[in-house]
């Protein structure tokens, strides 16, 4: 199989910028190689160029596949690893955007807060809801 292409200026700042817009300030992003089984039928694995960035107890990875190609995640831990739920992208500003959504209601979820909660429905020791912005 053909070698993925590398990661592009332009690739960087899409994913720089949607960071940037959602955290309100710039984001430590690295580039790494992530070895990912392409082929479900094989047991090939290919490195992939990949964007890693860790905020807000999370950690987030967004390998390229192929030209115009992506697949995400975020996790807390090797136990706790979350998809987006579908295989690929073929726009990587929609990969990024769904991959922050995903995790910020998943955050919302694990502090116990849930529409319609005002601060006093909150749990003991809870963080306020204004913590928990939507993307």
């Amino acid at each position: 199989m053909a070698s993925i292409p590398e990661i592009t200026d332009a690739e960087r700042w899409v994913v720089q910028s949607t960071l940037k817009e959602r955290y309100g300030k710039l984001v430590e992003l690295q580039v790494a190689d992530a070895e990912l089984k392409l082929d479900p039928s094989s047991e090939t694995l290919t490195a992939c160029p990949s964007f890693y960035w860790q905020e807000r107890g999370a950690g987030f990875v967004i390998s390229k596949v192929a030209e115009g190609r992506y697949r995400s995640l975020f996790f807390y831990s090797v136990q706790e690893q979350y998809g987006t739920g579908r295989a690929e992208y073929d726009d990587l500003a929609e990969c990024v955007a769904v991959l922050l959504k995903l995790q910020a209601d998943h955050e919302k979820d694990r502090a116990g807060v849930h529409s319609g909660m005002t601060g006093k429905d909150l749990p003991e020791g809870g963080e306020p809801a204004s913590k928990f912005v939507d993307f």
